[in-house]
């Protein structure tokens, strides 16, 4: 992603240029109440690691959580006896095979309740497993291990449990002021229909050779080119709700190459494509996640394959879900997708025309392998942090996406140092693990842990190569993997709490809840030199003007950099073997290699009056238009800090005049980047700019 009007300084960035935060308490990002800040305090029921003192889970925002990613059947068994499903649902009966990284393994929903002291004195206060919905067990690629086979949407597989089983994790983690999140599908089912054209009566590939059926486009099927779903005898009614089993609901035009309009309307490797475009389809989906949460009460949904799915469908089943959520007594029900995109012009899509809440932030997972892991140009990092624009509109923000560092589709954290740095040694990459969860900890945005990386797991790559045990693992192509941290392996048991990262992220998980900076504080770039390696970035909390700055050294090198500041004494809160002096006009910090170093503002940083707004030329990128804003401050004054929202006015002709919030902007240079339908019919933008002393100033635009 290309920087879009952001310039800066490689060398130095002047805090006057750069400073800047959210003033009012109701701004899009941050639509619940701002929380004062708080040290966490030793609880019986959570041992310390509750986000906010007296803040039960119903009621904590998404920014204040953090996220332990799980696959079930590859974290705990706790019961043998369902290890191979359910005899009497053949479908979803079998699969286990202990030495097959591709089978079942017999991890469970309570072996997941079994080990919520592991997962909570990690700091963890939300748990996101991969799919538990009752699935096709075995099908002739592969086995449902991981959930994304579904063919009912209506009951836990067996595999994993039972509904009691889990109501029971949900009943327990709550109590510890743990969220659950599901992670559902709506996309696709497990693979029923066959074609006619593609398959034998038996539902095999007519060619024995052949890997998928070639795609129909729509052009091809205006000509008459179309495929003849049909059935096996015996799985004409398996899946449920019944609905589902009608193959005149789907798409039915062959498998997707990833491109063009198979994006939305191929079978995904194969899996029977749900045509979401009709509103029966869409009727149906909102209902049956409606009914799970009535039935279970999870926190949110981490929704599959997003970008599969075709725009307006999102439109209308977020909003539909979460106010379902509300009115049933979950006020902070919370929906994020995944959308496999590093490009924020591509995510942001999802959360500003798809209406979701948030996406997976891929832009932020390969952006950090490219720095940490293979020793990339430092400034990737700024730019990604630049373009948070994308994402800031009437009624989502940056700090709400989730960001991560692997995952069960792409790999691990110590995959990607091998495969990156080959050749460093064992203290470097325990470092550089370390480093890459700090960075995730500290930025904008909400941390998730892919379970096993705590352990120091070291994948070969991704899929079910990144798929290992917790418990002892019979795979030998997980069990030679060098681990980072330790001399263990996945043949031995894994849960240990005396790991160093298992400890370096706890202890990131503290500092992150003790300050509200480090969770809903607004971002901003502070110094970056290329060629020491050195970022910096401040964070700053909404109306106290408090800044929490952190400088990263990604260099395997001891580094000292100097960078200007205010007056403003600062104190150093984090462990480090780096250090900071300072004068009044200037940082200097001595960075030990591969190290970060945490500084806080004593004081609050003074504001400064704004003189005039002035709107400069539109333009278009990236599919968005761009309403740049100039700001003029006082000059007297040291911090030019603003809080700008846009709003899109409308006149009807008859008099009606309506004004319509679209976007906002927290730091320089100022602009709204915003969807071409937001300004359709859209006559003038009023901007409206509020500085930290509660000075308000508007001026209207004509388009």
């Amino acid at each position: 992603m290309k920087t879009i009007n952001k310039p800066f300084s490689f060398a130095t960035i002047s805090l006057a240029m750069l400073v800047a935060l959210l003033i009012s308490a109701c701004s899009p990002a941050n639509k619940t109440e701002p929380l004062e800040q708080t040290q966490t305090a030793p609880d019986a029921n959570n041992n310390g690691l509750v986000a906010e003192q007296g803040l039960p889970f119903l009621s904590r925002n998404i920014q204040d959580e953090i996220f332990y990613f799980v696959m079930p059947d590859r974290f705990h068994n706790a019961k043998p006896e369902n290890d191979n499903g359910d005899p009497a649902r053949p479908i979803s009966y079998g699969g286990l095979d202990v030495s097959s990284k591709w089978a079942f393994h017999g991890g469970d929903i309570a072996g997941l309740e079994a080990k919520l002291d592991y997962i909570q004195n990690l700091g963890v206060t939300s748990i996101w497993m991969t799919p538990i919905l009752r699935n096709r067990a075995v099908q002739p690629d592969g086995f449902a291990h991981h959930g994304y086979w579904v063919v009912d949407f209506t009951e836990i597989d067996p595999h994993f449990g039972t509904n009691d089983d889990l109501k029971s994790l949900i009943d327990a983690a709550h109590k510890r002021d743990i969220k659950i999140f599901f992670d559902i599908i709506t996309n696709h089912t497990a693979d029923v229909i066959k074609y006619k054209e593609c398959h034998d009566a038996n539902g095999k590939f007519l060619n024995s050779e052949q890997k998928g059926c070639p795609f129909i486009a729509s052009d091809e099927l205006a000509q008459g080119k179309q495929y003849t779903p049909f059935i096996l005898p015996g799985e004409e009614n398996v899946k449920m709700p019944a609905w589902l089993n009608d193959p005149s609901l789907y798409n039915n035009q062959g498998d997707s190459f990833w491109q063009g309009e198979s994006v939305i309307k191929g079978d995904f490797a194969g899996l029977d494509d749900i045509d979401t475009s009709k509103p029966e389809v869409l009727e149906g989906m909102t209902e049956i996640f409606k009914n799970l949460i009535t039935e279970f009460k999870p926190d949110g949904f981490r929704i599959d394959t997003v970008k599969h799915v075709d725009l307006e469908f999102w439109q209308s089943f977020g909003p539909d879900i979460i106010a379902h959520a509300k009115s049933i007594g979950i006020p902070e029900f919370f929906i994020f997708g995944e959308v496999y995109d590093g490009n924020p012009a591509g995510l942001s899509k999802y959360t500003n025309a798809g209406k979701l809440p948030s996406v997976l932030d891929f832009g932020f997972a390969f952006n950090v392998k490219d720095v940490v892991f293979t020793d990339k140009n430092v400034s990737q990092l700024a730019n990604l942090i630049d373009n948070d624009d994308y994402y800031r509109d009437a009624d989502s923000g940056p700090n709400e996406l989730l960001n991560f560092l692997g995952n069960h589709d792409m790999g691990r954290v110590g995959q990607f140092i091998a495969q990156g740095l080959p050749d460093i040694s064992e203290q470097e990459k325990l470092a550089r693990s370390k480093l890459a969860h700090a960075f995730m900890y500290l930025s904008r945005g909400v941390p998730v842990v892919y379970y096993g990386d705590e352990q120091g797991f070291t994948s070969d790559s991704g899929d079910v190569d990144a798929r290992e045990n917790m418990d002892p693992s019979k795979v030998d192509s997980y069990n030679d993997n060098n681990l980072i941290g330790t001399s263990k392996t996945t043949a031995d048991d894994n849960f240990d709490t005396s790991h160093p990262l298992y400890q370096a992220i706890a202890k990131l998980a503290k500092l992150r809840q003790a300050h509200k900076a480090l969770r809903r504080g607004e971002q901003i770039n502070r110094f970056i030199d290329e060629q020491k390696r050195v970022y910096a970035f401040s964070r700053i909390v909404p109306n106290t003007l408090h800044d929490y700055m952190a400088v990263f050294n990604f260099s395997n090198e001891s580094q000292k950099v100097s960078m200007p500041k205010s007056a403003v004494p600062y104190s150093v809160l984090s462990e480090s073997a780096s250090s900071m002096t300072q004068t009044q006009e200037q940082f200097m910090f001595e960075l030990a290699p591969l190290s970060y170093i945490l500084v806080r503002s004593q004081d609050p940083l003074p504001a400064s009056n704004i003189q005039e707004i002035n709107m400069l030329a539109k333009y278009e990128e990236n599919e968005r238009i761009f309403l740049p804003i100039e700001l003029s401050f006082a000059p007297s004054q040291e911090f030019n800090i603003a809080h700008i929202k846009f709003y899109a006015i409308k006149n009807s002709g008859s008099g009606d005049v309506s004004e319509t919030l679209i976007a906002y902007d927290t730091s320089f240079p100022y602009r709204a980047v915003l969807m071409p339908q937001q300004l359709e019919n859209v006559q003038q933008i009023k901007v409206l700019a509020t500085n930290s002393a509660g000075q308000v100033m508007t001026r209207t635009f004509e388009l």
